[in-house]
């Protein structure tokens, strides 16, 4: 089994340092995520610049939490549910779309709905989505600019899905008490 370390600043090989640095200045401190990313700083910085340029979309900040949690909730990210749930209170969306998300049910509109909807057949599908339901999303009130930015989270979500995947890295201390497993869902 791989083993994957969380770096500090201190430990991080000299060209995460900086990348580091500058996610302690944004967070306050440094996630779990951004420190096992470290090991690769191009990792790191590619994950930083995906990040800041999908913060930058047209997408409200309630799409951009359907986008993010709709692929953590596919991908079962043990760690991204629990902090994109923290980060969705942060941003303050609606404790029910969070919570939609989180337990695949319905979520409070037909628009948000339609964006779940088209996010997960773009992930299920790798991006072979259909004339008929990429229509359903245009009619729904989107843009083909809104699927370009549903792309650009996707980027960003693998790179941190899948890193988590492989590390196991542990739920920060702070989003410890939105943790979320599937089988819990499907337990209640």
């Amino acid at each position: 089994m791989a083993e994957f370390k969380i770096h500090t600043i201190e430990s991080a090989p000299e060209a995460g340092k900086p990348l580091l640095e500058k996610s302690y200045k944004a967070n306050g401190r440094i996630p779990g995520l951004h420190g096992t990313m470290a090991d690769a700083p191009q990792l790191l910085e590619a994950y930083q610049v995906a990040h800041a340029q999908f913060m930058a979309t047209s997408l409200t900040d309630e799409e951009k939490t359907v986008v993010w949690q709709t692929i953590n909730v596919e991908h079962e990210c043990h760690y991204c549910v629990p902090a994109h749930t923290g980060i969705a209170k942060m941003m303050k969306v609606d404790d029910a779309i969070t919570e939609a998300l989180r337990n695949e049910t319905p979520l409070p509109t037909a628009k948000l709905e339609a964006l779940r909807t088209f996010t997960l057949l773009v992930i299920r599908n790798r991006g072979f989505v259909d004339d008929a339901d990429t229509q359903a999303f245009l009619d729904a009130g989107f843009t083909t600019t809104n699927i370009l930015e549903v792309i650009l989270g996707a980027a960003q979500k693998v790179m941190s899905n899948y890193v988590n995947h492989f590390a196991k890295t542990p739920v920060d201390e702070v989003f410890r008490k939105f943790e979320w497993s599937r089988s819990k869902v499907a337990a209640e």
